[in-house]
């Protein structure tokens, strides 16, 4: 079995047996055409990871805290859809040029009180971000929360990452690529 495989494996089986706050049962996967909308909408593609997530996993309704978004369409709970929540975001920042939305940046997970962890789906890696807007101002806003969706996965199985009782003391690093990816936001 390869990395990849016990990583879904490992996923679904916590998918399965824990429901994040405000999901009552796991959704079903979507379905390729599904995905291939998303994607079209986006204007670019998922990281392979985070597609065989929406796939084979859940459309949503997993992952640490609030768990993973729905991917384009929102379920009863009125949850937005991950498409959807990036849509409006590059939105915004047209609006507002102080506060750009990264082109590519998909958030993925709602933390509550207008924070979201995001996958950077233009880097090889797809490294998570945590976007925490109660900052002072958009340079300060953007973290890494890990290195890669592998890696935040694994945070989310063993128990590790920033979100639990235990580690609220980790400190996460500035998103330093944050202005060359929101000046690339501007400018598309």
């Amino acid at each position: 079995m390869t990395e990849s495989e016990q990583l879904l494996t490992q996923v679904e089986t916590k998918a399965r047996n824990t429901r994040p706050w405000g999901w009552p049962s796991l959704p079903e996967p979507v379905d390729a055409p599904t995905l291939t909308r998303a994607e079209a909408t986006l204007g670019f593609r998922l990281p392979a990871l985070l597609a065989e997530l929406y796939q084979r996993i859940g459309d949503g309704g997993f992952g640490p805290e609030y768990g993973l978004l729905p991917l384009l369409d929102s379920p009863p709970s009125g949850e937005p859809a991950a498409v959807t929540q990036y849509l409006a975001n590059r939105a915004s920042g047209r609006k507002d040029p102080d506060w750009p939305w990264p082109q590519g940046v998909l958030p993925i997970s709602h933390w509550g009180c207008a924070m979201y962890a995001c996958v950077d789906c233009h880097s090889p890696q797809a490294p998570v971000l945590l976007f925490e807007p109660n900052a002072d101002d958009a340079d300060h806003a953007w973290f890494v929360d890990a290195s890669s969706l592998t890696a935040w996965l694994h945070a989310w199985i063993d128990g590790t990452g920033w979100y639990e009782e235990t580690n609220e003391d980790l400190e996460m690093a500035p998103w330093t690529d944050f202005r060359i990816r929101a000046a690339t936001a501007v400018a598309s």
